[in-house]
């Protein structure tokens, strides 16, 4: 099922691409177009999902120590 998703949809992707950027080109082309497109942006959006979650991490860690440090010199000390 998802090689038939990400054949429809990269068709559909080729053929708004190839018409956009004004190429003839044919069927097999079109989908051969979208289909590696949608594997290299699906690859790049996960490699960006990935380090933007390290970064949140991060910076939730960060801001978590502030607060906790926050609450010790207020409440605790």
């Amino acid at each position: 099922m998802p090689v038939l998703f990400l054949l429809i949809i990269g068709a559909a992707a080729g053929f708004l691409v190839t018409r956009a950027l004004d190429m003839n080109t044919s069927v097999p082309v079109t989908i051969a177009i979208g289909v590696l497109g949608a594997l290299i942006g699906g690859f790049v959006l996960r490699f960006l999902m990935s380090t933007m979650a390290l970064a949140g991490g991060f910076i939730g860690a960060i801001l978590g120590a502030f607060v906790l440090i926050w609450i010790w010199q207020t409440y605790i000390k």
